[in-house]
């Protein structure tokens, strides 16, 4: 892969390189940042760009590495984080008009982590209002660099056109119903929505704590392995973080599929999916299995059953996360926001436990789904990238359009399992395809050795925009 440009190199690569000392971190991030300069102006990824906090940061790390004291992976590796994520002296908006003032006085526990493991931050990525659906109308939306036409993704927007545009070697991203797996597979790249609770929260802004998961964007399933590995683990900032301990993300990385069981529900797959999806899901599933994997027959609940029970637990623990700004700053908000949140305001305590119980009972079906098998294969999303306007995206919140688009994603947000998307085709229009490997708790090394195995079988994760 020597003809791939050095802003395309994976993390493993670029590692290997800035280890030898092939490249520098100071040319590397100089390069990036340049980069940023010529195509984010039309793309919108970044909300702040901290170049001169990058090229110091290149510089101390350029510094250890030539003195011998070369910190692992991801030293000297430029990286960007969701507007989500706390950044001392640096603004931290979450995409709302409230918040544009935010300058924290402390660093998030992830920011902390990557840093600590030699990353380069590179800044801020855009993203929607409050990190739900869309966007409030004083921020940029990110296009799509498939397809400015087309949806780039939500939340983690900008996480998503970054990474594939080649604006940072790896981002950060956040999901609550979808919102790593939805950009990852609208922009081409690889998501992984780590088990709720790996990775703490400390100093990232809240949608829905009981359904928020922070997690790594990146090109490869490696390179997703290498972020997680450095920011997974206890916080004793974080309350709710795992107590168990973090293994070597990459130590069985190469071990391919052999006596791996996959769970598949055809009907699952199908229903209510666009054909080109579903074909290409189970071209992954048959690529999967001539790599040496069985593949089990399951049969997944009727999550549609299920869906309108997120509409009620994640507007609710909204409004209580916003309780400081909202009702009292209830304009300042975006339309879709606006209403998102005067939704969770209403709900009662008895909708409320409705919604857990029956979440509870979605939980339980799909732990026995998983029962007599190693991981789940589904698509990301139910179809490519949909067309949208500013208009649209900028809200009102629209009820009508129904749940089906989330089918994929809000029932391991309930549960809390691990997941991975791969690219895995280009439809009719050339857009990018997602194939979803759904992992039991704390199983996100197996999700990265599948993801890796599958990607040294094919090269739908090499393909890039037609920027």
């Amino acid at each position: 892969m020597t003809d791939v440009p050095l802003h395309y190199k994976s993390i493993t690569e670029l590692s290997g390189l800035i280890q030898s000392k092939a490249v520098s971190p100071v040319a590397v991030t100089r390069e990036i940042v340049q980069r940023i300069g010529e195509l984010d102006s039309r793309y919108k990824s970044y909300a702040t760009l901290m170049a001169d906090h990058a090229m110091a940061a290149a510089g101390r790390a350029e510094a250890e590495i030539a003195a011998g004291r070369y910190r692992g992976p991801l030293h000297g590796v430029p990286i960007a984080v969701k507007d989500l994520c706390f950044t001392t002296g640096v603004r931290t908006m979450g995409g709302c008009k409230v918040l544009a003032d935010n300058v924290p006085d402390f660093d998030s526990t992830v920011v902390v982590r990557l840093e600590s493991a030699g990353a380069v931050l590179l800044g801020k990525l855009n993203l929607t209002e409050g990190a739900m659906g869309g966007y409030n109308p004083d921020f940029d939306i990110p296009l799509n660099p498939w397809n400015v036409e087309r949806w780039a993704g939500a939340s983690s927007s900008g996480s998503g056109v970054a990474t594939a545009l080649g604006l940072c070697y790896g981002s950060l991203g956040s999901d609550t119903g979808g919102s790593i797996r939805f950009p990852a597979s609208a922009c081409g790249i690889v998501g992984l929505k780590p088990t709720w609770g790996r990775v703490s929260r400390y100093g990232v802004l809240d949608l829905a704590q009981s359904l928020d998961h922070v997690g790594p964007m990146t090109r490869t399933s490696a390179d997703a392995g290498i972020i997680l590995q450095a920011m997974a683990g206890r916080d004793d900032n974080d309350p709710t973080t795992l107590l168990d301990p973090v293994p070597d993300m990459l130590a069985h990385i190469g071990d391919g599929m052999e006596g791996i069981r996959v769970g598949l529900d055809e009907g699952y797959v199908t229903e209510g999916v666009d054909p080109a999806v579903t074909r290409a899901v189970l071209e992954g599933v048959k690529v999967l299995q001539g790599l040496g994997a069985e593949i089990v027959e399951v049969s997944m609940p009727d999550v549609d059953r299920y869906l309108p029970f997120w509409h009620v637990l994640c507007p609710a623990e909204a409004a209580d996360a916003h309780r400081q700004h909202y009702p009292s700053r209830r304009d300042e908000y975006g339309p879709f926001f606006r209403d998102w949140l005067d939704k969770g305001a209403k709900v009662s305590g008895a909708d409320y436990a409705q919604a857990n119980n029956m979440r509870a009972e979605c939980n339980g079906l799909v732990r026995r789904a998983l029962q007599d098998v190693d991981v789940l294969a589904c698509p990301s999303t139910v179809g490519p990238a949909h067309p949208v306007t500013p208009e649209a995206l900028y809200g009102p919140l629209d009820e009508d359009r129904g749940t089906n688009f989330q089918r994929f994603t809000v029932p391991y947000d309930f549960n809390g399992a691990p997941t991975l998307s791969v690219p895995c085709g280009l439809s009719a229009d050339g857009l990018p395809l997602s194939l979803q490997i759904v992992g039991k708790h704390l199983g996100e090394a197996l999700l990265c050795r599948i993801g890796h195995a599958y990607e040294q079988a094919t090269d739908w994760h090499t393909k890039r925009p037609p920027v």
